[in-house]
Parts: C-alpha cells; structure tokens; sequence
C-alpha cells in the first residue's frame, strides 16, 4: 500500500441565491415590519457541585434559591469518589456511596413523601431504579425500554432522580429554596464530590427581526 498526503490549500464554498419575484417580495417586505414573537419552549438544565463531602453519614447541602422563572421539575443527584483528574477511571461513571435516603425539599414542601429505605450492599435499590425509569419516560414523554439494565445503573450510573412537578401553589409565588438532604449507611469516602443537576421547564418568545428575547416561564 503506498503512502500518500492530500494538503488542502483553500476551500471555496458555493450557496445559491434566491432572487424573489415581486408578488412574494412585497408579502415579505410587509411581514417584517410586524416583527411577529416565535413561541419556543425547550427543557433547561443546570448543574451543581458540591466538591468534597465531609465524612459524614449525613449531610444538608443548600443548592440554591430559585426564581418564579426557575420552578425545577426533576432534580437529580450523583456522587463521585476519587475521579476528578484521574486518567485511571471513568469520570463519567458514578458511585453509589451506600446511599440510603434522600429528600429534597422546595422550601418546606419534601420530595419524595416516603422514606426510600435502600440498602445498596444487600442489593436492595429497586425504588432507586423505579426512579430512574419513570424519569425517562417522562422526559421522552412515551414508553421507552431503559438505557441501562438494573445492574449497568447501580455499577455505572446509580443516579438518584426525583421528580418534583407536582408542586402547591405557595411555590408559585416566590422564590423557592432548593435544599437536599441525604444520608448513607457508611461515612462518605475522602474525596467524595455531589453533583445536582435541576431541570426546569422553559418557554421564550424570539423576534428574529429584532433579535429581542423574552422570558415567560
């Protein structure tokens, strides 16, 4: 096989141009001076670290206080051990640091209602993967098989997602209070960081001739 090297001096690219008649052109010139708002609505997220966890077997970690524009419907929690700049592991996988419970709470109202009582040693987290599959099926908003069988999500990804759509009207008329409170069977590992990552819904209008952008929720 003969070895061979391409070397690309410049590079022209060709677009078609469009002339409008005059019929279709004075409907244009018409619409644009009405600069009409385009609706879009899309899913934010944001994400939060808290970078090592004292060894505790609970903590409270305030994540941060949202606005009105800002009303998360599912927050989810990760926690990694001994991976941020180690070429040795795999920083997208997570730990489950024999998690036990976790609640969230919006102010003073507390997701989720129960206890979730697990015991990841004795190979007790069903509720935990309950969890993660009722998210995704939400999101897409239809039934879908998980990406991840029960024993892929508690070695690679045992992800705690909690959904808080369901919300009283007192969360509505002001800023809310994002706090998580969490528990483990044993003290956190040395090097231990929490990720929360808030999805909340999002709906702006765009004037594309004017550029201007505004929030509705």
């Amino acid at each position: 096989m003969e070895n061979f090297k391409i070397t690309l001096n410049k590079i022209e690219e060709l677009l078609p141009y469009i002339k409008l008649a005059d019929k279709p052109k004075i409907q244009l010139l018409n619409y644009m001076p009405k600069d009409p708002a385009i609706s879009m609505s899309f899913c934010s997220w944001e994400t939060y670290v808290y970078p090592m966890l004292p060894s505790t077997t609970r903590h409270v970690w305030a994540v941060k206080i949202s606005t009105q524009l800002e009303e998360p419907r599912y927050v989810v929690l990760g926690f990694q051990t001994a991976r941020r700049n180690d070429l040795q592991k795999n920083a997208s996988e997570f730990d489950h640091c024999r998690i036990r419970d976790v609640k969230l709470f919006l102010n003073s109202q507390c997701y989720p209602y129960g206890n979730l009582n697990l015991d990841i040693s004795n190979n007790q987290y069903a509720i935990l993967y309950d969890m993660y599959d009722q998210f995704q099926t939400a999101y897409y908003n239809k039934e879908v098989e998980p990406l991840l069988s029960k024993r892929e999500f508690i070695d690679q990804a045992p992800l705690i997602v909690i959904g808080c759509s369901k919300q009283n009207e007192s969360l509505k008329t002001g800023p809310v209070d994002i706090r998580l409170e969490f528990e483990a069977s044993v003290e956190f590992p040395a090097n231990t960081a929490a990720y929360c990552m808030i999805l909340h819904d999002r709906i702006i209008e765009y004037s594309p001739i004017s550029g201007t952008v505004k929030e509705l929720v």
